[in-house]
């Protein structure tokens, strides 16, 4: 007898742990380990100064104007060119201001056969070998991309000559004005496109080359070219 109620307290009581082992929430899962921060990446400064490659064409017009000749009126000039760049920039907020610098070789050349001396027979020519500009700038970044407006002075040298004669060189100084966008594409490295116009005023060409025998009146040559090119900056922070 004793042992049958032993029995059936052992069995009564593992029913009701089994009844209070349902009515029990589940276990808790284990905590998950943290995601790992992952800082978002910094946002680019444009601060610095830079130096850097540029290239591309330029295309404009030239005229020659004396009062022995008829004016010849405006003929076209092209060539490319290609230098080097220096600037600096600094960044407040999202608008950024700098001063840039260039210096390029350029081979913008026209000639024409009306007007000027004899017809311009065999040709009245003008060219420019060399470009140079100072100018500021003024822009919008949206971090990595800049949009930018410049402008400033332009200095160039403008050639001409008639016929096959020496040519006669004078260094002009004059303006330019354009807008660019650039991009950051590194840490450290910006790739831009950008359009200038620029205007070297009048040469006065002596009558010794671009006069052809005409009175002592010197020829007034004109130039002006639209320059569309590439460039490659480093840029060094501060």
């Amino acid at each position: 007898m004793k042992r049958i109620l032993i029995a059936g307290a052992v069995a009564l009581a593992a029913a009701g742990g089994q009844v209070l082992a349902a009515d029990l929430p589940p276990a808790a899962a284990p905590p998950r380990a943290p995601a790992a921060y992952i800082p978002p990446p910094p946002v680019f400064s444009w601060t610095g100064f830079y130096l850097g490659i540029n290239g591309g064409y330029g295309f404009g017009q030239s005229s020659w104007t004396n009062p022995a000749f008829t004016p010849t009126g405006n003929f076209n000039t092209s060539g490319f060119l290609v230098g080097g760049t220096l600037g600096a920039n600094y960044q407040m907020g999202a608008f950024v201001i700098g001063l840039e610098g260039d210096g390029d070789w350029n081979n913008a050349n026209g000639t024409t056969f009306l007007g000027g001396g004899v017809g311009c027979f065999p040709g009245c020519n003008t060219q420019s070998t060399w470009l140079a500009t100072v100018r500021g700038r003024a822009g919008y970044a949206w971090d990595r991309v800049l949009f930018y407006g410049t402008g400033g002075a332009a200095f160039g040298d403008v050639q001409g000559a008639f016929g096959g004669l020496p040519f006669a060189s004078g260094t002009q100084t004059g303006w330019t004005a354009g807008a660019g966008v650039e991009w950051a594409f590194l840490p450290n490295w910006t790739a831009k496109v950008e359009y200038l116009y620029v205007n070297l005023g009048n040469f006065s060409c002596p009558t010794t080359s671009c006069g052809a025998g005409a009175p002592p009146a010197a020829t007034s040559v004109s130039f002006n070219e639209n320059i569309v090119r590439a460039g490659i900056n480093y840029k060094f922070g501060w």
